[in-house]
């Protein structure tokens, strides 16, 4: 929302301010506002996960390795153990009830975005930023 209002702000300052330093100094912190903006809630996201990692509360600390596990799992079912079933089920020749299936486009985007965090956490882990 911040970004969609600094082009038209920027665009006022040739209007209201004629010395070409202080508008490039001013133009230069409304392009800038935006990332600090973000950085700022990132940080604030990043304590809030330190906060919920500390706790000895299952339900706060535990839903992050919950959603990996139930992810793994659906992975593991849609790419081995689903193929598998069928290639036995069939080898048999043994008549079972049409298997689930998931969605996989949610199911990764949900796995893609939590491995995209452990691969910040990774890059915190070469930098030495954690112990």
């Amino acid at each position: 929302m911040i970004s969609a209002l600094i082009g038209p702000v920027t665009g006022l300052l040739d209007k209201f301010i004629p010395d070409a330093d202080e508008k490039a100094k001013i133009a230069h912190e409304l392009a800038t506002m935006g990332e600090r903006h973000a950085q700022e809630l990132a940080k604030g996201q990043l304590e809030i996960n330190k906060a919920e990692a500390a706790s000895r509360n299952m339900f706060v600390a535990g839903w992050r390795p919950f959603i990996g596990w139930t992810c793994g799992i659906a992975l593991f079912w849609h790419f081995v153990g689903l193929p598998m079933t069928i290639f036995f089920v069939s080898w048999f020749n043994v008549e079972i009830p049409t298997l689930p299936t998931f969605e996989m486009e949610t199911l990764m985007t949900v796995l893609m975005g939590m491995l995209g965090l452990g691969g910040l956490r990774t890059f915190e882990k070469v930098k030495g930023k954690t112990k």
